[in-house]
């Protein structure tokens, strides 16, 4: 599955669930119309209670992002046109993330905007 969590993230378990497949869709890594794990067996793979991926499932719903069908499950939805399925908000949730980790080892942004900088014309080449 294409779901990582990380125990020291400061954002629930459920809103990571919800983040990834909310970038997996954005990239097409989850294409419209596949189905998602069942919330049992996510939470297997997960180690976690089955309520928190309801939880996510719930969220990502209400989101759009993906639609329930009744007897079925989860399927990814239809993209549509709002800004988190956007190339700019996948980076947006990615930068907020690096600052976050920054930020628990002591860097401030400037930090990691240079190291960026300082690494960006590198990884073009690559």
């Amino acid at each position: 599955m294409f779901i990582e969590l990380k125990r020291d993230d400061p954002r629930p378990a459920y809103r990571q669930i919800a983040d990834e497949v909310t970038r997996a869709i954005a990239v097409g890594i989850l294409k419209t119309g596949e189905p998602l794990p069942s919330t049992r067996d996510l939470a297997e793979q997960l180690k976690l209670n089955v309520n928190t991926v309801q939880h996510a499932y719930r969220t990502l719903t209400q989101e759009g992002v993906i639609e329930m069908r009744k007897g079925l499950g989860a399927f990814a939805a239809a993209p549509n046109r709002e800004a988190r399925h956007k190339p700019a908000a996948v980076a947006r949730q990615i930068a907020e993330r690096a600052l976050r980790e920054a930020f628990r080892n002591g860097l401030l942004a400037s930090d990691l905007i240079e190291a960026l900088e300082d690494i960006a014309p590198r990884a073009r080449k690559t």
